[in-house]
């Protein structure tokens, strides 16, 4: 018969044991290329306006149709009489912590800074939605009648993309896509023999198209939604041209906010309440301009779904 040993449990064990934490993993971060890639303007005063000369003839045919006494054209380029302002958009949320809990459960992380960092990912999240998608200054809402276009076929072909070249030729700096798009424009592109290429950017490899880089956004909604559910769906493809030197989109931001944590973001302490909870004030103030109604084109109403299940 076998001796019985007895020896430490593991349950036991385990009581005396470190345990390695990780910070707070938050799956709904993304890298917020469109940020990234935009050029910004910082405001003092949280209003931009865009002046713009009155458009028809151009400049040049106005003054050369004009001639002086001597033979040089002579006269003066028109401005628009009452220009856009853009004033800024801000997203806030309050957080609060019970000092009881920042008193005792601080370590190996201070519980404060990680609402916090957790909070300002959240409001990111939310400023790349809005640059998008707000029905005020958002870019789908603000791509000029001229600059739409439909699919030929419903799905993005090559034909398509360069057609938002077409429009967009000044120069263009990036598409914009939902990454479903951009699955779905890599299988059109093969499957007619022109396999995209890729290009590193931020150490991130990503396709392009006449060397154009694609970029993933998923608040390019499909259906609607950030992650759709099922094959197919319809989504709208964007090509932006950025930077005020190129009349192209830029972002604008609010500079020298007190509290000032980023580029537009303030972080301000409210104070510790009566019943022992201390309140922090984000708030992250930007908005978006398109300079020229040439800086962006947008394909609409493209299928994501695949090609070959609708055979």
């Amino acid at each position: 018969m076998a001796e019985q040993i007895n020896a430490l449990g593991a349950a036991a064990a385990y009581q005396l044991a470190d345990v390695v934490k990780t910070t707070p993993q938050f799956a709904s971060i993304t890298p917020r290329w469109l940020i990234r890639l935009l050029d910004w303007k910082a405001l003092e005063t949280g209003v931009f306006r865009l002046n713009k000369v009155k458009e028809g003839k151009t400049p040049l045919d106005v003054l050369c149709s004009q001639q002086g006494k001597v033979g040089i054209p002579e006269g003066y380029v028109d401005y628009e009489l009452q220009p856009r302002e853009y004033r800024m958009n801000s997203i806030s949320t309050i957080i609060n912590v019970h000092t009881r809990v920042s008193d005792i459960y601080n370590n190996p992380y201070d519980q404060i800074q990680e609402q916090i960092r957790l909070a300002i990912e959240s409001l990111k999240e939310k400023q790349e939605s809005e640059l998008i998608n707000n029905e005020d200054y958002g870019l789908l809402y603000n791509v000029a009648q001229s600059q739409r276009i439909e699919s030929r076929t419903g799905y993005p072909t090559p034909d398509d993309l360069d057609e938002l070249i077409a429009k967009v030729w000044k120069e263009p700096s990036f598409f914009l896509a939902h990454p479903r798009a951009i699955a779905a424009i890599g299988r059109e592109c093969t499957r007619r023999g022109v396999p995209p290429a890729t290009v590193n950017l931020f150490g991130s490899p990503f396709l392009t198209w006449r060397g154009i880089p694609i970029i993933p956004s998923n608040k390019l909604f499909v259906n609607g939604q950030k992650e759709p559910k099922g094959k197919g769906g319809k989504t709208n493809i964007l090509l932006i041209r950025t930077g005020e030197s190129k009349q192209g989109v830029i972002g604008l931001f609010q500079a020298n906010l007190p509290g000032e944590q980023s580029r537009g973001l303030s972080v301000r302490f409210m104070g510790i309440g009566t019943n022992g909870v201390g309140s922090y004030l984000l708030s992250l103030y930007c908005s978006a301009a398109i300079l020229a109604d040439d800086a962006i084109a947008m394909l609409e109403n493209v299928d994501v779904g695949n090609y070959y299940d609708y055979q």
